[in-house]
């Protein structure tokens, strides 16, 4: 394995000569880029002698820049890690800094970077790096968690680097699951190139006047990621949205639309070229029966206000009733009795596939991370709790060995 190491400012820069002796003994081949402040705690000539490599710390190196160096250094690499990562850091990596050749090797390249921060427990703590740790997290970075214990002002508390072991075992363990993932990856793109896969994603607001609506907490994100996973696997993609915030998926055509009944008239107009359909939307069950024109007014004289509700069409199960339906996956988003009440509207509805989820009490809606429970006539495949990017990876694999 080519381990590119990253060493920042911070008295913990000792600790990777340690970690470079591990991976050099393993044989693994070291190549070590040390920032300007790493070189105010060390000397490179101490992790030259350890890797056998020169240490890089120029992105303005003449004789590297005339053939690309730092592009090729970026390629070169199975495993970009840095360690320590200071705050300063985990900030512009963030941001999406490039003024150093640490930080423009990141945006270089697309091997995995795994972070083992370390700084004192308050800068840890702060706010504003775990947002910074957040964004990373969720844009696909590997951040250790910090030990605790007493660290080099005198403070005790979490934020110091883990051991040179522990974190040699995290990169082991790392590769052989990612090496795991890009076989998956490619037997993924390998059954959906050039399907046809039609999502639907968000809320539904059923307007009342125009001012109110009824509407529910989903905020699309698992229909998202559901269509952002399916292009990166070169399938075809149109995504129906209910009003949410969210970017489009790159590769992914999409349709707003605000109602179930708006919502419903994209998927009658789209579902017949689609080889795979995924109610991922949180369709409201009812709407007003009227839609006033002009703003209800509070009555003084009274303390209470009816509306009249009629039911709104079930688009999951209209589709799965077609004579050319698509394979057909439905979501049962439940607070109780979670199982039962999807293996029921998997059997009433005529589904293919039903994935139920449990939410309320800061589950499920609106969160980043999701556990499914993947749901058929023959079988059922749990999830554990994980990003909602890996719960949509592992829903197309399983429809993927479903789809007929």
């Amino acid at each position: 394995m080519k381990i590119l190491l990253g060493v920042t400012g911070g008295i913990a820069a000792y600790k990777s000569l340690e970690l470079t002796r591990l991976f050099v003994k393993a044989g693994h081949q070291v190549q070590v880029v040390m920032t300007s402040g790493a070189q105010e705690f060390i000397q490179p000539l101490s992790f030259q002698a350890l890797s056998g490599n020169p240490v890089r710390d120029s992105l303005f190196d003449a004789n590297q820049e005339a053939g690309m160096g730092h592009i090729e250094l970026a390629r070169w690499a199975d495993q970009i890690l840095i360690a320590p990562a200071s705050a300063e850091t985990l900030a512009k990596l963030r941001m999406g800094r490039a003024d150093d050749l640490l930080t423009t090797l990141c945006l270089a390249t697309d091997r995995p970077i795994m972070l083992a921060p370390a700084m004192n427990r308050l800068m840890w703590a702060n706010e504003a790096t775990q947002e910074n740790v957040a964004v990373l997290k969720q844009r696909g970075l590997t951040v250790l968690q910090p030990a605790s214990g007493e660290q080099a002002c005198g403070e005790v508390g979490e934020g110091r680097m883990p051991e040179p072991q522990a974190i040699f075992e995290a990169v082991e363990a790392f590769q052989k699951q990612w090496k795991q993932t890009e076989r998956e990856h490619a037997e993924l793109k390998a059954f959906w190139k050039g399907k046809s896969l039609l999502i639907t994603a968000g809320p539904t607001y059923e307007d009342i006047d125009p001012v109110r609506f009824i509407g529910n907490r989903s905020s699309g994100k698992m229909g998202f990621a559901i269509a952002q996973t399916a292009a990166e696997a070169d399938a075809k993609v149109i995504l129906v949205a209910g009003p949410v915030n969210l970017p489009t998926p790159k590769n992914v055509e999409r349709i707003d639309v605000r109602s179930a009944r708006q919502m419903f008239d994209a998927v009658q107009k789209q579902y017949a070229m689609a080889d795979c359909f995924i109610g991922a939307a949180a369709v409201a069950d009812f709407r007003p029966e009227h839609l006033q024109d002009q703003k209800i007014k509070k009555q003084t004289d009274s303390e209470r206000m009816t509306i009249e509700l009629v039911k709104n069409p079930d688009i999951i199960a209209w589709v799965a009733q077609q004579d050319n339906k698509p394979f057909v996956v439905g979501f049962a988003a439940e607070t109780e009795n979670v199982l039962d009440y999807a293996r029921s509207k998997l059997k009433s509805k005529r589904l293919d596939m039903i994935c139920a989820n449990q939410v309320g009490e800061n589950q499920g809606f609106e969160r980043d991370d999701n556990s499914l429970t993947i749901i058929t006539d023959q079988d059922q495949q749990t999830l554990p709790i994980s990003s909602k990017f890996q719960q949509a990876f592992s829903l197309l694999k399983a429809i993927s060995k479903k789809y007929t």
